[in-house]
């Protein structure tokens, strides 16, 4: 739970969670507040990584501070700012309940505080939380929340990363993990490894993951990459049927009409696609997939032919059965999830299930 006019980005789930004052890394505000009160499941503890605190000093942090309490065991840590850092970059509590105060005056500079949590039962490697800032591991916990931070997708591990977790970032990126609850991410390291293109997907930017059979890898800097987990997919899942709500029939200057029908949405089909009837205040797109399979994403593109049509967000929902739908709302939502589309007619844009949907039609 957060409260108060100061809070910035802030993502509190059950096992793991990022949080950071307002307006994160740029200068935080004059004369705020923000409380976060985090809360582990029963029986675990929460463990902190102090990704950034950097609050113009004062003396005892009178002007800007962070203070954080342990209601449980009677125990304060801090006031913190940039003259009184945390003597670590890990605070480990005995604690399932952590407030965490930010508290900010007049001042001239600063870019504020980024922190992250996980708790006993999803630390990395050693027994340490990855926060969304920390060097890597061979073994690392992306904690949630991690994909909003501000930065962007790439750099090199050996220099550090000011504002956000690269790998982590690019994990939510390939569909590894969901930001909604953070995760595991194993990594290996290899010399020679270069630069990919840049992709937009899942709401951020990356470089674009590549595909070796269903292990996809990602990029993410010239001397480091994520090795992903194989993903239980038989590649590019055949469409028995297509069907739509409408679809569009174009009448061009010679009087001749061009239908833009559902059978045209397969990717990669030449010429124009599928589009709906200009009019339609809802439309939508059926996938009929023959049986039930394991759908792990999904890829969509517009139309790059003389029209610049392209969809730039949607909703998913599939059945089992064509008559009873059920709309995806991922791995922690109790609303429907709206996946980021594209941003132009001619780029694919991928988006991954987590968890997968099992269903014979989607929509």
């Amino acid at each position: 739970v957060s409260t108060g006019n100061g809070c910035g980005h802030t993502l509190l789930a059950p096992h793991s969670g990022t949080l950071s004052s307002k307006n994160y890394p740029g200068t935080y505000p004059n004369h705020t507040m923000c409380r976060w009160r985090l809360q582990a499941p029963p029986g675990t503890s929460l463990l902190l990584a102090f990704g950034d605190v950097d609050l113009e000093p004062s003396e005892r942090c009178a002007h800007s501070s962070l203070l954080l309490s342990d209601p449980q065991a009677g125990t304060a840590y801090g006031p913190y700012c940039r003259n009184s850092v945390p003597s670590a970059p890990l605070l480990v509590t005995n604690s399932s309940s952590v407030t965490v105060l930010f508290n900010s005056t007049s001042h001239r500079s600063g870019r504020g505080l980024l922190l992250s949590y996980a708790t006993s039962q999803h630390p990395g490697e050693g027994g340490i939380p990855w926060g969304c800032r920390d060097p890597p591991q061979d073994v690392v916990y992306c904690p949630a929340g991690c994909k909003d931070i501000h930065g962007d997708i790439w750099g090199n591990p050996s220099q550090g990363y000011r504002d956000t977790s690269v790998l982590c970032k690019a994990a939510v990126h390939a569909g590894v993990i969901a930001d909604e609850l953070g995760g595991q991410v194993t990594l290996s390291r290899e010399k020679g490894i270069t630069l990919y293109e840049s992709a937009f997907a899942n709401g951020l930017h990356s470089k674009r993951w590549v595909s070796r059979g269903c292990t996809p890898r990602l990029a993410v800097g010239p001397t480091c990459h994520t090795e992903l987990p194989p993903l239980t997919c038989d590649d590019v899942l055949e469409v028995a049927a297509f069907n739509a709500s409408s679809w569009w029939h174009e009448v061009d200057v010679l009087g001749q009409v061009r239908a833009w029908v559902a059978e045209r949405a397969a990717l990669g089909t030449s010429g124009h696609s599928w589009a709906a009837e200009p009019s339609a205040e809802t439309a939508w797109l059926e996938l009929d997939l023959g049986t039930r399979r394991n759908v792990t994403g999904i890829i969509t593109k517009g139309s790059s032919e003389q029209h610049d049509y392209y969809v730039t967000s949607y909703r998913v929902s599939s059945s089992r059965d064509g008559k009873n739908w059920k709309p995806y709302r991922g791995s922690a939502s109790q609303e429907d999830k709206v996946f980021e589309g594209n941003a132009d007619s001619h780029g694919e844009v991928s988006n991954a299930f987590i968890p997968p949907i099992i269903a014979r039609y989607v929509r």
